[in-house]
């Protein structure tokens, strides 16, 4: 037998990559409670040479900056975590040698060991809002507290302007965010109440242009009165328990955001704010004027659709006439207010008055005057969409949410176009039944790759594209062979699956029954074992999102569950539907975003797959409830003409 060589003498500490010790470190973080470490991977460590031919090696653990020193086992990070104690800057520790296989691997001793030391404080179905670390190991996470959260978003703007389109697009993208956010559309109102009167008395009511005209007096009654109860609706709904309601009218005159302005302000906890839709864009119009006239507005019922857009046009026109754009001078409180010698009750008696006259007279060239106090004012915004996206106005815009509103409307705009998404052709991982990692592709993926740039060509023509990926092999080398400029981007990773990264869901069970359970129980909400669960990658998925909103023509080639978050985006499909969706591998989703929704289209590539599809336990359904329409597509495009509460 050949002597064993000693190991080779040190003349100092050596740095060595967490890879090389092992891999399954690569993507792994411990975290750690206040007052112990903001927490963090550990990137690199330095070996110090022990005895000969030992097994085990001290390993002194250094942090950048000597203050918050990270930790190279679990031992010792369960120690810190159960004590609540603060280590040195330096701590040496005792660790298995890299050669003995995987320490920190999901089936180690020392994981297990990690887990015993956590049972007793580990509550699984509990938590208070995350911050957006790791709240609990293996454990469900809570929804972020927004009660606080308050917002009446009142909409002004004359007809075909694209205040529907806005509306929705808030309500999707806020209710993506975990708002609670419904819209109060008073058309919805008036038709829902006058098909009720039509099925009790049986004659129906002409609402064509001359209804909208300012100087019919019991229209314009009736008008008002519808309002007036959808605002209240909303502020109750508000009290109630909700976000942001969002009031959508035409709200086109100083009167009528008065009177908004004075009854919200008697409601302490909430704040208003106006968004004015402002468009000279012939273009827009009149695709939006087609649009209404042909997509089945009761208002239009067995007229053509030349009668439809003549009466539309006409509609618009009774508007422009008595129509009052949003102007400051209108929050600056009344004059009165400045002279002593005015009680409240007269102020309030001139204001009602000065409504009034305004109300009979509005138009571009009524009085400005202010017909709400100060006081009534305080807590009002608005902002100012002009174009559709082309230049917004920030007028005293104030907190978080508002600042999101803000933000998000910056980034919206009417550009026809398609957002193609795919998963990435079949890897190796999906042929062993594992999730996670960074597997290449299997053979039937590659075959998908290469037939790939034919089926986008057909559907894109010679139209700009970009190609979005993961930084993850199996999607960079899904997009390899299409002809268009590529951005990678590490937020469309796939979903940290934690310890369990590489695993099987049978092995998953057999090692972390408690925890499969727990995630079948609640799969949006449970975060995998040092890992993330599907709210975490709706928030860092909120970047793409928006430069998505951007975008013209995009191809996002992702994984099982980024797909499954942006198609529930763009669907606005439920939290608890939304880990169940099916996207097939080899198959391409094409989304065509329209006023009200999106249009969609599927294109499956025949090249057989895998299924990776786990339904949710003890259905077969999909996430519309229905076991035939898996596979099919959706469409959420058509407009909804009498609100959720529909008359039978």
């Amino acid at each position: 037998m050949e002597p064993t060589s000693p190991p080779q003498e040190n003349s100092g500490p050596m740095r060595l990559d967490l890879k090389a010790v092992d891999t399954a470190l690569q993507k792994r973080t411990i975290e750690f409670p206040a007052g112990v470490t903001p927490g963090g991977s550990i990137n690199t460590i330095t070996v110090v040479p022990a005895e000969q031919h030992s097994i085990s090696q001290p390993i002194i653990v250094e942090s950048p900056d000597q203050e918050t020193p990270h930790y190279a086992s679990l031992d010792a990070a369960a120690n810190a975590l159960h004590s609540g104690s603060r280590p040195s800057a330096k701590s040496s520790l005792e660790v298995p040698d890299a050669s003995a296989g995987p320490f920190y691997g999901a089936k180690s001793p020392a994981l297990k060991q990690f887990d015993e030391s956590r049972a007793a404080t580990r509550i699984h179905s509990a938590s208070s809002t995350p911050p957006r670390s790791v709240a609990g190991i293996g454990s469900k996470i809570g929804k972020p507290d927004y009660s606080e959260a308050k917002i009446v978003l009142a909409l002004v703007g004359l007809p075909a302007r694209g205040k529907s389109y806005l509306s929705n697009k808030l309500m999707r993208y806020l209710t993506w965010l975990e708002y609670k956010v419904k819209v109060f559309n008073v058309g919805q109102l008036r038709r829902k109440k006058a098909l009720e009167r039509e099925q009790k008395q049986g004659v129906k009511e002409d609402h064509n242009a001359n209804y909208f005209d300012h100087n019919n007096a019991n229209a314009m009654k009736a008008r008002e009165s519808f309002a007036e109860e959808s605002l209240e609706s909303l502020i109750s709904w508000l009290k109630a328990g909700g976000n942001v309601g969002i009031h959508d009218a035409t709200n086109s005159n100083r009167a009528r955001r008065a009177k908004i302005a004075a009854r919200v302000s008697r409601e302490p906890n909430l704040k208003l704010v106006f968004l004015e839709s402002l468009c000279e864009d012939p273009v827009v119009i009149a695709a939006n004027v087609a649009l209404k006239a042909s997509a089945g507005d009761p208002d239009y019922k067995g007229m053509s659709h030349e009668e439809a857009v003549k009466d539309f046009t006409k509609r618009i026109r009774q508007y422009e006439s008595v129509y009052e754009t949003v102007e400051p001078f209108e929050w600056e409180g009344m004059p009165e207010e400045m002279d002593p010698n005015v009680t409240p009750q007269a102020l309030e008696e001139k204001r009602v008055k000065l409504i009034d006259e305004a109300a009979k007279n509005p138009g571009p060239n009524s009085p400005k005057l202010p017909l709400v106090t100060k006081q009534m004012a305080r807590n009002v915004s608005y902002l100012k969409v002009i174009n559709v996206g082309k230049q917004l106005d920030i007028i005293r815009i104030n907190g978080y949410l508002q600042s999101r509103i803000a933000y998000y409307l910056m980034n919206l705009h009417l550009k026809p176009r398609s957002i193609f998404m795919s998963r990435h052709g079949e890897s190796q991982y999906n042929v062993d039944g594992r999730i996670g990692g960074d597997a290449p592709l299997s053979r039937r993926g590659e075959a998908y790759a290469q037939a790939l740039p034919s089926l986008i060509l057909d559907n894109i023509g010679d139209k700009p594209l970009k190609v979005w990926t993961s930084t993850l092999q199996r999607t960079i080398q899904t997009a390899r062979h299409l002809p268009y400029p590529k951005l990678t981007w590490k937020s469309l990773d796939e979903l940290d699956a934690g310890v369990c990264d590489g695993m099987t869901y049978e092995e998953i069970e057999e090692h972390y029954p408690e925890d499969f359970a727990n995630r079948d129980e609640d799969k949006f909400n449970y975060r995998y074992r040092g890992g993330e669960s599907y709210r975490d990658v709706v928030v860092r998925l909120e970047p793409v999102i928006m430069e998505l909103e951007r975008q013209e023509n995009v191809l996002v080639i992702g994984h099982q569950a980024i797909v499954r978050c942006l198609y529930a985006y763009f669907h606005n499909i439920s939290q608890e539907d939304l880990p169940y969706i099916n996207i097939p591998l080899h198959t391409v989703i094409k989304l065509t975003p329209k006023a009200y929704g999106c249009d969609e289209e599927r294109y499956k590539v025949p090249i057989e797959a895998v299924s990776t599809h786990r339904p949710k336990p003890k259905t077969e359904t999909d996430a519309r409830g229905d076991p035939t329409s898996i596979d099919k597509k959706r469409s959420t495009s058509a407009r909804n003409y009498y609100g959720d509460d529909q008359p039978a």
